[in-house]
């Protein structure tokens, strides 16, 4: 039924809270910001950011120069701490990550990603041991789309030659990518093996959809019919 297996990057193939987090609120504490005064700036920013219009550094630079705090070394420690701890996501995600996906190409699926992301967590990826098991990628960044834009699951589809009801979508939900899977004409399954209660994740279970509870439970839901 399936030629493709598309999958949602952060919470379905790693975890942004499966280590040291560092987003808006600790940003703004190491400028010893109050967080009012950084969000006028920061929250504002995140469709460019997430369309590749702007820079994690630019915008850095921007609140920090605005409230008059700038100074180099900050800037750079949070820079550096920034692109580490992203990177570090990559080094705690679930051990059958990889053999999930490895399984599906062994067994002749084309695997895709869809995932909105800033650059920063674009270099992240590139440097994974996750980037070279995609045959082809989409990242709103690079592609200036983002989930729930449709277009950005049809080009994903363009671009493994594959048709949209040929592709099984698999992501945690956030960013009503799961409705927009299914509006794309995607089967939509949620990927749940990461979900936490407490921890701030963008969704929780959605009983409208299908449900993988372990990583290996996509290939069986592609092979055989079921998880």
């Amino acid at each position: 039924m399936y030629k493709a297996v598309i999958f949602d990057m952060f919470e379905t193939l790693v975890s942004l809270f499966s280590s040291k987090v560092y987003r808006g609120r600790e940003v703004a504490e190491e400028m010893h910001l109050p967080e009012p005064a950084f969000r006028k700036i920061w929250d504002p920013s995140e469709d460019a950011r997430t369309l590749g219009d702007m820079t994690f550094e630019e915008v850095v630079e921007k609140i920090m120069r605005e409230n008059r705090i700038f100074e180099r070394e900050l800037y750079d420690r949070i820079i550096r701490n920034r692109k580490d701890c992203t990177a570090e996501v990559f080094h705690h995600k679930h051990p059958d990550i990889i053999p999930m996906l490895q399984a599906l190409r062994e067994g002749g699926i084309k695997t895709g990603l869809v995932t909105n992301c800033f650059f920063e967590e674009r270099d992240a990826i590139i440097h994974s041991d996750l980037y070279g098991l995609f045959d082809a990628i989409c990242m709103s960044c690079e592609v200036k789309l983002k989930k729930p834009d449709s277009r950005i699951f049809h080009l994903c589809a363009e671009k493994l030659h594959v048709l949209p009801e040929e592709c099984l979508y698999v992501g945690d939900g956030g960013s009503n990518e799961l409705d927009a899977a299914r509006t794309a004409g995607m089967k939509p399954l949620q990927a749940t093996w990461y979900l936490k209660d407490g921890v701030g994740q963008p969704c929780g279970r959605m009983d409208a959809f299908d449900q993988a509870e372990e990583p290996m439970d996509v290939p069986g839901y592609v092979f055989k019919g079921e998880k």
